[in-house]
């Protein structure tokens, strides 16, 4: 059985900046839990869970017809998943196109996995353990400028996760590139 999802890579240096957001974050000192990883960024449009060889198979099969066009994607903002209890600091994205891929995603896959209902695009800087005083936390968390960055979107990525002790790895088991429609004049 393997871990699989499906995401969007982040370019390089994109993933720098987020880096330097965790540094600023890690100065705090007022929260413990685990950052992720620079090569681990990306932006998950679905997790599937563990999976057989033969389910993958049949996911890469459904996914090998999936069709968009290329799209800029903005990131925008520092956000928490929940201010009460906080457990996930994440990059979040703007209203657009993603939305649409992870629908056409979430539908092609309808058949074997329940649908997302309230997807959230966005990217997880950290897994949070612990936070010391979170209202001071949450208002330092808002300081941290955080510029929009923009991207183009060209592929979608089926991923392995692999768990071990020094953290996850990922492996990607297909890429999807985007399709470019000629213009007709």
């Amino acid at each position: 059985m393997k871990r699989v999802f499906i995401s969007v890579e982040i370019p390089e240096d994109i993933r720098r900046n987020i880096l330097k957001v965790q540094k600023e974050m890690d100065k705090l000192g007022l929260i413990s839990g685990k950052f992720t990883e620079f090569e681990n960024l990306h932006l998950t449009l679905k997790f599937l869970g563990e999976l057989s060889d033969v389910e993958i198979r049949a996911i890469q099969e459904k996914l090998n017809s999936l069709e968009f066009e290329p799209f800029e994607l903005t990131l925008n903002e520092l956000g928490v998943f929940s201010e009460q209890f906080i457990r996930i600091i994440w990059v979040g994205v703007e209203k657009g196109e993603i939305f649409n891929l992870q629908r056409k995603v979430d539908d092609m896959l309808d058949n074997l996995f329940p649908s997302e209902n309230r997807f959230m695009g966005h990217i997880t800087v950290a897994r949070v353990k612990k936070v010391e005083q979170k209202k001071m936390f949450l208002t330092e968390l808002k300081k941290i400028k955080f510029p929009k960055f923009k991207f183009k979107v060209d592929k979608v990525c089926l991923k392995e996760s692999k768990l071990s002790q020094f953290g996850a790895q990922y492996q990607t088991l297909l890429e999807i590139p985007a399709i470019k429609i000629p213009l007709t004049i």
